[in-house]
């Protein structure tokens, strides 16, 4: 478990930098940019393991991401950067490519089933993997803006002179 923790953790990290870099940031926020990603994503793989309770991936998402705004919002500061800059490339690797591809996948396969079995297999597989996906993507939306504005001033200080 060891193992798959760290590696998850390291994979997240480099996914973020890479996202960060499309963004173009202060060379400083690539840094804290694979930090927070490694952190909230590690939190994430946690909280769905077997071993500690395994948590389903909607509420597990939000709570790290909740998590990843946090520590955005708390490490703006010393960077001088805006929260912003961090929490969403640290929050894309936890995007549900997986839940969209196959929801996408069922949608075309119901459209091409002309007997109402088929047709009604694929509708359910499209229509459990789209909501899973929606609600992931909420909860990770609700999720890392919700410290934005509960630490309102922390936030916009981070960009301000004292």
């Amino acid at each position: 478990m060891i193992e798959n923790f760290l590696s998850d953790a390291f994979f997240a990290a480099i996914a973020a930098i890479g996202f960060s870099a499309i963004s173009n940031p202060p060379r400083k926020a690539y840094i804290f940019c694979a930090l927070i990603a490694a952190t909230g994503h590690s939190i994430r793989f946690l909280l769905m393991s077997p071993e500690l309770g395994q948590m389903s991936i909607v509420p597990a998402s939000a709570i790290a991401s909740s998590v990843i705004g946090l520590l955005a919002v708390l490490l703006s500061p010393f960077a001088k950067i805006p929260a912003e800059t961090f929490m969403f490339p640290s929050l894309l690797p936890m995007i549900p490519g997986i839940y969209a591809y196959k929801s996408v996948g069922a949608l075309a396969m119901c459209l091409l089933h002309t007997d109402e079995t088929g047709f009604l297999h694929y509708f359910y597989l499209f229509s459990t993997n789209g909501l899973v996906c929606l609600f992931i993507i909420i909860g990770m939306v609700i999720g890392g803006t919700l410290p934005v504005f509960l630490l309102k001033k922390i936030a916009y200080r981070a960009t301000r002179k004292s």
